[in-house]
């Protein structure tokens, strides 16, 4: 199988007990049902997600890799730098390897890294360990099979398989590689400029570091680094970028150095963050306009898709700029299925996940997204705050969170969206979860696919309106039991 491309440093193919322990699974193993989630598993680690579960649903994914493609097929596998990761990989490619699976062994690095080598490998899928934006708690797997996002009903396939302990059995090998030049090279890949930017970076102690390193030595410019050490503490802050305070290091960074811009990343390098020169965060359903106007230059009329917790704003500038426009379900792996559907060349998500398929693979890359912001910045001579101001403005809330049992929240968005549709006023998108459009503007309620919460966020063109908004969404929480203080 000539699956190993020229320039990558590999090892020798090594037996499977060389490395690991063999642990055998001799019967199904129950799953709890809060990990199996809409497009990836996620838990608690030590809690609903522990070591022989991961081996489990290891020789699970393996037989299911092994069926559809025959005994020793690849599966590229890496983890990220979370304090669990570690032991998790090791179980996982344990179960891998008794289905008979060659294992692509791709190390430490961000979810996207994965995406690639398993593209450039031509393995026949991937798994990736990691917790994402999780608390350092968290830990679940990414997977990805026969070149297509691996979710829904897959999953819950995969669960009744351990259950029933459905396994092929057989003796796989692994196989390391090192794809961090090829890597890093790929995202530069039509992404150099002459300028004298400057950006600060900050990867959040998440496991794009090592890769913005390797990526800023490469580019004009001047960039400044914070939190480029990879640390499952997370010692700094909280690797999720779309919440505001976990930005305050970043945008500290940009005032004192002067940068035109501040770029973050979460956990697993695979969700982007931007700020401006002036401290102001740039939300991704702004960036996604200046995304789609520079994509639709060249592909003029495309199909730009994006989640249904982004703003009118992006429908209605994406329509002047000749696109057609597309509302979708949230979900990377969701997103990327109606891509693949609409040939689409750009989406993304409010939650940061940026998809290109121009020039690119069309998997969720920030590392990738932040290049094609700043060659849009540099070549263009424009400024990100000047693009920003241009953009009409909206009295909008960010994405909010509400706790809410996972046994829970599904039930609560259904009661809601009975109520409203008992009372026969308002106008509802049903795409996810539901969202309202008003005289005044939307509202949105879903269940949140990633943790136990629902999701939502409010839009109009006025203050008063953003008011209201805020008060039809808080009554429908408290008829649920939900406390709205989030939204005040």
């Amino acid at each position: 199988m000539k699956w190993l491309m020229q320039g990558f440093n590999t090892t020798a193919s090594v037996d499977h007990p060389k490395l690991y322990k063999v642990i055998t699974v001799t019967a199904g193993r129950s799953l709890n049902s809060s990990i199996l989630r809409e497009y990836d598993i996620r838990g608690t680690v030590g809690a609903t997600l522990v070591s022989d579960d991961v081996l489990a649903i290891g020789r699970g994914f393996g037989s299911v890799v092994a069926n559809e493609f025959g005994r020793g097929a690849s599966v590229a596998v890496g983890y990220d730098g979370r304090l669990s990761s570690p032991d998790l990989f090791s179980a996982l490619t344990d179960g891998l390897i008794q289905s008979g699976i060659k294992v692509i062994n791709v190390g430490l690095g961000p979810t996207p890294m994965i995406y690639f080598a398993t593209q450039q490998t031509s393995s026949h899928a991937g798994m990736m360990i990691t917790g994402s934006h999780n608390p350092p708690t968290f830990n679940g797997i990414k997977m990805v099979l026969g070149g297509r996002p691996f979710y829904g009903n897959d999953i819950q396939s995969l669960g009744v398989r351990v259950k029933n302990g459905e396994y092929v059995n057989g003796r796989g090998v692994m196989e390391e590689i090192d794809v961090r030049d090829q890597y890093v090279d790929r995202l530069l890949e039509g992404n150099q400029w002459q300028s004298k930017i400057k950006v600060g970076w900050d990867p959040g102690n998440g496991a794009a570091g090592e890769i913005i390193s390797r990526i800023i030595e490469k580019i004009d410019g001047e960039h400044f680094l914070i939190n480029g050490n990879i640390d499952g503490n997370f010692p700094n802050h909280h690797p999720d970028p779309t919440v505001e305070e976990n930005l305050l290091q970043l945008k500290k960074l940009v005032s004192e150095k002067d940068c035109d811009v501040g770029i973050g990343f979460d956990g697993d390098g695979d969700r982007i963050g931007v700020i401006d020169s002036q401290g102001r965060v740039i939300w991704a359903d702004q960036l996604m306009v200046i995304w789609a106007r520079d994509v639709l230059e060249r592909l003029p009329g495309s199909t730009i898709i994006a989640d249904v917790k982004t703003s009118a704003v992006f429908y209605d500038q994406v329509k002047k700029a000749g696109g057609n426009p597309v509302m979708w379900k949230t979900g990377h792996s969701l997103i990327k299925s109606k891509m693949a559907e609409l040939n689409a060349p750009l989406a993304g998500e409010m939650s940061g996940h940026i998809f290109f398929a121009d020039e690119y693979y069309g998997f969720d890359d920030a590392m990738y997204a932040a290049l094609r912001l700043l060659r849009i910045l540099t070549r263009g001579g424009v400024r990100l705050d000047e693009l920003k101001d241009k953009l009409p403005f909206m009295f909008n809330t960010p994405e909010l969170r509400f706790v809410c049992a996972d046994e829970k929240k599904v039930a609560i968005v259904d009661l809601v969206r009975q109520r409203l549709k008992s009372g026969g006023k308002a106008d509802i998108c049903e795409i996810d979860g539901v969202r309202v459009e008003t005289e005044y503007g939307w509202w949105l309620l879903r269940a949140s696919n990633t943790q136990p919460a629902l999701v939502a966020r409010c839009e109009s063109n006025s203050e008063d309106g953003l008011a209201q908004l805020k008060v039809e969404l808080g009554e429908q929480l408290m008829l649920n039991g939900i406390d709205p203080v989030n939204l005040f």
